[in-house]
């Protein structure tokens, strides 16, 4: 398995599909990371063409044990975000 895609290779290629230089290419990621993160915070959800939705969805309070002590406890009632992967995504891998 390769190593993952850092930030630097990732805007350094973008820039280079986009044909721009590598400041309007962090901007512009920047950017959409802030976006769904608003978005998502908000309770919405995004959705990124042929990549996927983020979706924060509600937890509600539930009984969960402690591995080391055995002990039983309640959790309080959280959010979590989910990434659901786009149908095209996972087609294009599985070729």
């Amino acid at each position: 398995m390769s190593k993952p895609m850092t930030k630097t290779q990732l805007v350094a290629t973008l820039a280079e599909e986009m044909g721009g230089d590598k400041k309007t290419a962090t901007a512009a990621l920047d950017a959409i990371a802030a976006i769904i993160t608003r978005e998502v915070a908000a309770g919405g959800a995004v959705t990124l063409p042929g990549l996927g939705k983020v979706v924060c969805r509600e937890r509600p309070e539930r009984q969960v044990r402690n591995p080391a002590t055995g002990e039983t406890m309640t959790k309080p009632a959280d959010k979590q975000v989910k990434f659901t992967i786009a149908k095209a995504l996972k087609d294009s891998v599985n070729v």
